[in-house]
């Protein structure tokens, strides 16, 4: 196949593959309840310093916020962060994927993953196209911004597809976790870097934590032949275990898994739950607690154009995760 041929199945390729919108649109409704939400990759802050959660999730080139006392009546809706032209030094950027929000040592952090369609000088034929797209991390002394970006670029390295960073800190250190996208390495993997104290940039070399393939219920893409890692969340468990959920494609579609490190630290071994925690064509879960305790995550489903955020009760028996009920 010629390059030209290439670079043409690559362009089809890349209209016909773009995620979900699962989005509000130009203008969210000023309250809403969690049933009547369509959004996905959401991530929910139960901030202390306000009583009050926060829900955030993709809107386009812009990150939205919600908030709620309660978890089911969210109001106030705010756009925290909107991509300022010329960002990314002038790539053509389409939208913003899986923002979390973080509050860390006084600050409040954004991890955030930017979509562009600046391709890679590599393309695979028959593929998706290899683009520049990567997680970042933006700082602000608010919930609710503005957010500041510390680079013009992705926090993790430029040269690889990374997605649905998150914050981890252990034994006083940060580090970010992510997923290393399958377009470029076929078998998605699970990966960390450490972060410098303010978050700011890297330290050292990606390290290895797991790969899609790992996961026991996880299946193979008949279409695609590559095995997807999206959303890592980590947690100890009651008995202080270190926990992560994290999505792939099952029997029932989307699905999300956890898995417990042997060790208790993040370098692992990282040992997968048999049966995953939700099945029913939805994940990309979050981890987080009310403010009375009680351990809950949030994830989005279906996967497609219909999605809207559930948020789920769940039960923690120290050895395994399970859902409890649902809001």
């Amino acid at each position: 196949m010629s390059k030209n041929s290439v670079l043409i199945v690559v362009g089809i390729l890349f209209f016909i593959y773009q995620p979900a919108a699962g989005q509000f649109g130009l203008n969210p409704p000023e309250k809403v309840k969690l049933h009547d939400m369509h959004w996905r990759d959401n991530c929910i802050l139960a901030d202390k310093a306000s009583g009050y959660y926060y829900m955030v999730g993709p809107g386009g080139k812009s990150v939205l916020s919600y908030q709620s006392k309660d978890l089911i009546n969210w109001e106030n809706p705010t756009k925290i962060f909107t991509i300022p032209e010329g960002f990314w030094d002038g790539k053509p950027i389409n939208s913003i994927w899986a923002p979390e929000l973080h509050f860390y040592k006084g600050k409040y952090y954004l991890f955030l993953t930017i979509d562009t369609r600046d391709m890679f000088e590599e393309q695979w034929p028959n593929w998706r196209p290899r683009v520049t797209r990567g997680s970042q991390i933006l700082v602000s002394d608010s919930p609710t911004g503005p957010f500041k970006a510390f680079q013009d670029h992705s926090t993790l390295p430029v040269d690889m597809m990374t997605l649905d960073a998150t914050l981890w800190e252990e034994d006083g250190v940060p580090y970010i976790v992510y997923a290393h996208e399958w377009v470029q390495i076929s078998n998605g993997t699970i990966e960390y870097m450490q972060l410098k104290d303010d978050l700011s940039e890297t330290i050292g070399e990606p390290q290895l934590l797991f790969r899609g393939s790992d996961g026991p219920w996880a299946t193979i893409s008949e279409t695609e032949g590559c095995f997807v890692t999206d959303g890592p969340y980590l947690k100890i468990n009651k008995t202080g275990k270190l926990m992560m959920v994290w999505t792939s494609f099952g029997k029932g579609g989307y699905t999300m898994g956890v898995a417990f490190s042997e060790s208790g630290k993040l370098a692992g071994p990282w040992i997968q739950q048999e049966e995953p925690v939700y099945d029913k064509d939805g994940g990309h879960g979050m981890l987080f607690e009310t403010f009375d305790g009680k351990l809950m995550c949030v994830l989005h489903s279906p996967n497609n154009r219909d999605s809207r955020p559930h948020i789920f009760e769940m039960e923690d028996t120290g050895e395994k995760l399970l859902i409890k009920r649902e809001l």
